[in-house]
This record gives C-alpha cells, sequence and structure tokens, in this order.
C-alpha cells in the first residue's frame, strides 16, 4: 500500500483508500480498544463489524491529532520512513492478535455468566475479515465526503476567497451529508421497514384463531373488528392462560380474564383508538373486575406475554388488560421516528380509562395498574408528572427495561441516594418508587416500609437498551465506574468512542440472550407483579411453579 502523505498541499493523485501512518496508529489502537468487554456476548461478525468501526473512528482521530500536532509544530507533513511503517507492522500484527485472544477469554467469560452456549469457530476466525472490509468501507465514505468538500471548496474559490471557500465548503458539504443521512438513507429504511411489517399486520400468527368469547376483542359483540386488530393484536387476544390453567395455580375456581386491544386499522389515530379499545374494555365488563391493567405497547404493538400472564394468574383471573397499537415498526425503529407516537399513545390510553374509572363509585371500581416493557415504559410514564402522580392515580405500576432516555426514569435514578449504585437505585428511602434486577433475591432497600401503591422498575445490569445513550461517546457513566451488577464483567471499562458502538451494536442482539439477562425479561414478572399486586395466600411452592410455567412461555 502507498505510503505517500496525504496532504491538502500536495498536488499528487491520491489513492481511495491511502492511509497515513498517525492515523494507521489510531486505528491499530480503537482496533484492539474493540475486543474489551461489553454487556452481551458477541458473535464473530458482529464483533468485526464493532472492530472496523472503531477502527475508522481511531484512524479519524489519529489524523486529526497529527494535523493538530503539526499545526502547534508549525511544520508540514513528512513521509514516514520506512523503519517507521516496519516498526507499526511488527506492533500491530503483536497487538491485534494479543487483543483478540484476550476478548474471546472475556466473550467466554460472559456467555458462562449468561449459559449462552452457542459458539462458532469459523465465525469468530473471520472476525478480522469484517473488520478489514468494514473498516476499508467506512475510509472510502469518508475519502469520498472529503473529495466533495475539496472540489465544492475549489469551485467556491472562483467567486468568494480561500479561507471562505474552505468553511463555506465544510458546511455545504456537512448539510449535504446530513440530508442524505437523516433523509434518503433513514427515510428510506424506515419507508421499506414500514411497508413490511404494515403487510405482516394483516397475517395473523400461527395456532391463533378468533376467539369465541365476547371476553376479548374482535370475538362475539366486540366493537373492535378482528381483523382490525394487526398481528401482534390478534396474538395478543388469542393467547393467554386459560381458566382451567388459572384456577389450578390458584387452587380455586378462577375467572377468565378479560383483553381488549384496538390495532391500527381500528381507528384512525391515537385518541380514538384509545376511546375505541376502553369502550370494548366497558362492554366485556372490564371495569367489573377487580384489578384493571393499562398496558403501552412496543413500537409494533407488541405486548410481553409474560406481563400479561403473570398478572393474571396473580389475580386469579379477575382482571382486565387493555391496549393500543401506534405503529407498525420495532421499537428500536419506532424510537428514532416514532417517540412521539408512543408517548402520545401511552397519555391517550391512560387518558381514556382513568376518565371511565374515575366516575365509578369508589367502592366499585378496580384497583387500576399501569405496565409496559422497553419503549411501552417510555409511553405508560408520559401520562404522569412524577412520583407523587403515580400515587395518586394508580394502584400500582410496572415498567421492565426502561430505555435510558425515559423521562421519570432518568429523574428517579439520578436523583438516587448518595451510596445506591446506579444498577440498582434506591429513591427517597424507596417509599413508592423501587428498583430491581431480580426481584425473586429481593428489591432494596430491605426492611424500609412500602405503602400505598408501588411503582416498580426491572432492569437487568446486561440490558443495553436501559444504559445506551449517546452520552456514552464522552462521557464515562456512573454504572461502569461503580461495582459491576450480577451479570457483567469486572473488566469491563468505559472508553471514549468505543463503548459507545459496543452498547450500540449490542442493541439488535439484546432478546438473544436466555432469561433474566440483556433485554429478556420473562419470569421475572412473577416475582415483580407478586411484589406490587400483594396478593394473599400465595406459598413460596406456588411463585416457584409460575415462574417455571412463564419462563417455559406460559
Amino acid at each position: 500500500m502507498s505510503t505517500v502523505v496525504d496532504t491538502p498541499e500536495s498536488g499528487e493523485h491520491r489513492k481511495l483508500l491511502y492511509v497515513t501512518l498517525p492515523g494507521c496508529w489510531g486505528a491499530l489502537v480503537f482496533a484492539c480498544l474493540s475486543f474489551t468487554p461489553s454487556l452481551l456476548p458477541r458473535g464473530g461478525v458482529l464483533q468485526g463489524v464493532v472492530c472496523g468501526i472503531t477502527a475508522a473512528i481511531g484512524y479519524g482521530l489519529g489524523v486529526f491529532a497529527a494535523f493538530v500536532w503539526r499545526a502547534f509544530a508549525d511544520r508540514p507533513a513528512r513521509r514516514p520512513g520506512r523503519r517507521s511503517w516496519s516498526v507499526f507492522l511488527v506492533c500491530a500484527v503483536t497487538l491485534f492478535a494479543v487483543s483478540f485472544a484476550a476478548g474471546q477469554y472475556w466473550q467466554h467469560q460472559i456467555r458462562a455468566l449468561m449459559d449462552v452456549t452457542e459458539y462458532s469457530v469459523p465465525l469468530v476466525v473471520l472476525a478480522p475479515v469484517v473488520a478489514a472490509v468494514v473498516f476499508c468501507l467506512l475510509l472510502a465514505v469518508g475519502r469520498g465526503i472529503r473529495g466533495m468538500y475539496r472540489w465544492s471548496a475549489r469551485r467556491l474559490n472562483r467567486w468568494i476567497g480561500p479561507r471562505a471557500a474552505k468553511v463555506v465548503g465544510w458546511f455545504l458539504i456537512a448539510g449535504i451529508v446530513y440530508a442524505v443521512v437523516s433523509g434518503v438513507l433513514l427515510g428510506g429504511l424506515v419507508s421499506v421497514a414500514n411497508g413490511a411489517f404494515s403487510l405482516r399486520d394483516t397475517m395473523t400468527p400461527e395456532g391463533v384463531q378468533q376467539p369465541a368469547t365476547g371476553l376479548r376483542s374482535g370475538g362475539p359483540g366486540s366493537v373492535v373488528p378482528w381483523d382490525s386488530l394487526g398481528w401482534q393484536g390478534r396474538s395478543f387476544i388469542g393467547a393467554g392462560p386459560s381458566t382451567d390453567q388459572i384456577a389450578q395455580f390458584v387452587d380455586h375456581p378462577a375467572l377468565e380474564p378479560i383483553r381488549s386491544y384496538a390495532g391500527l386499522a381500528s381507528s384512525d389515530d391515537s385518541e380514538s383508538r384509545a376511546a375505541l379499545a376502553v369502550e370494548d374494555l366497558g362492554r366485556a365488563g372490564g371495569f367489573q373486575r377487580a384489578n384493571l391493567l393499562v398496558v403501552t405497547t412496543t413500537g409494533s404493538g407488541w405486548v410481553d406475554p409474560a406481563l400479561v400472564d403473570s398478572f393474571e394468574y396473580l389475580t386469579g383471573g379477575d382482571a382486565a388488560t387493555v391496549a393500543i397499537q401506534y405503529s407498525y415498526l420495532p421499537s428500536w425503529i419506532s424510537y428514532l421516528v416514532d417517540q412521539s407516537k408512543a408517548r402520545e399513545a401511552g397519555r391517550d390510553l391512560f387518558d381514556a380509562v382513568y376518565d371511565v374509572w374515575s366516575k365509578l363509585p369508589q367502592d366499585a371500581r378496580p384497583r387500576l395498574f399501569v405496565a409496559g416493557e422497553s419503549l411501552g415504559s417510555f409511553g405508560g410514564e408520559t401520562a404522569f408528572s412524577g412520583e407523587y402522580d403515580l400515587r395518586n392515580r394508580t394502584s400500582g405500576t410496572l415498567f421492565a427495561g426502561p430505555p435510558n432516555f425515559n423521562t421519570l426514569f432518568r429523574e428517579f435514578s439520578d436523583r438516587r441516594e448518595p451510596g445506591s449504585l446506579e444498577v440498582e437505585p434506591v429513591y427517597k428511602d424507596g417509599r413508592t418508587v423501587r428498583f430491581s434486577n431480580d426481584p425473586e433475591a429481593g428489591i432494596p432497600p430491605a426492611g424500609s416500609p412500602w405503602d400505598g401503591t408501588r411503582v416498580l422498575y426491572l432492569m437487568h445490569p446486561s440490558d443495553p437498551i436501559v444504559w445506551w445513550s449517546p452520552n456514552l461517546i464522552l462521557s464515562e457513566p456512573d454504572w461502569i465506574g461503580q461495582p459491576p451488577g450480577r451479570d457483567v464483567l469486572e473488566e469491563m471499562v468505559w472508553i471514549p468512542f468505543v463503548t459507545f458502538w459496543q452498547i450500540t451494536a449490542d442493541l439488535p442482539f439484546s432478546t438473544g440472550v436466555p432469561g433474566g439477562h440483556g433485554h429478556k425479561y420473562t419470569a421475572e414478572y412473577v416475582d415483580g407483579w407478586n411484589a406490587v399486586l400483594r396478593p394473599a395466600d400465595l406459598t413460596a411452592e406456588q411463585l416457584a411453579t409460575l415462574r417455571t410455567v412463564i419462563g417455559a412461555g406460559g
């Protein structure tokens, strides 16, 4: 590969993948750091992608650092000698090999923590190749953007001075790149995804049938047509524990739970959709049940079966659940483009339920609960202004895997008691709001009174949804500097830029781990709801049995 120094002053033709020695040192350092552990185990291909991205970032920082140093030293760039390149190549091979080996050791430890047995040696061996391809692609893109800048600066220099041409050129190209990425690329991705998932929304999951009972939306007498519920709505309505299963668990006769749902095709906007779901809830007798649950769905309208099934088992079936869909898209895409829809859905649904519920005689009202997982917790929070609002307008709340940008979650966590950890904070001595990463093991603070309404957040230490934030680029979060959670390696450290991309890469695979880790909440709902609902006369054996049932998928 050519080692001619690339400088703006040089008139030589440059190869697209030409590299500089300072940039290569930066790329090497960051590539080695990319093998440090993050929250979840990484396969070979994913590790290669992370390595390639971080190496490209390191290359850019290396080039920039060399530029700044030359500016202060007031000297032009010089071509490095063969010896300098030889030293780099020896160090590169040695350091990369050591880092790669250490990375595999850490990955083995993470898999052991989470009982992950899947491991592909060929894909691990392929990781450096993937990293090289990704690095070269990003380098080519960067060189292309720089070429556009130089071309625009030369054209502008015909009408304005050279310094102004450079500044205006940078702003012009930066604006074009931003417009392309945020508009064309993101817009295209969203359009394709929306088309694909809207098509799936017209289908019905295998094994799911239209209910024959009037206690479910889409069933006899329902004001919500079955065909309008969407894929996730039909899955939610057509599933759940039977009356016999619940009766066997509680060891006495049980009621059949009520489930109400409105899909995107059920009505034109969030407010009318919420009103329709609540109308159907009232028709089915949901306000006459002892327990009423308002669930804010994830982006695609998904309701976690473990969340609702656990609620119905622990209430002996004397329960009603209501939810609405606000998007076709999965949560990670909805976060980018549908945040406002999640807010509207959470607020509109709770307000519609509360409007009817609050007008009932106090001695005839069901206990009112709120729940949501992931983006559902984000939407669920928006109906409330804070701790007192949650306590005054609900009988209990259960949020699982809250995204780091949740307003109330951040408020409660940031204002935690001094000395409490961010992975399991204590807020106001746990008087209303509490956090747990393993409710079966306990919900801190132990021994402190937890009277009245109980608000509980479930959050795994290894859940990237909970901990991902743009602030990771340049700021070390408390949860990394503090003692790690039960399923996070002590060797995990914060590294500028690197940690951000590692956690970002963890996001799409956050549910691809066993329950109890990452973003996969299953049996935790049993103990979480047990703490919030406080059902009477349940034994430890019954709870253990229910954990097994929920953990196995109902």
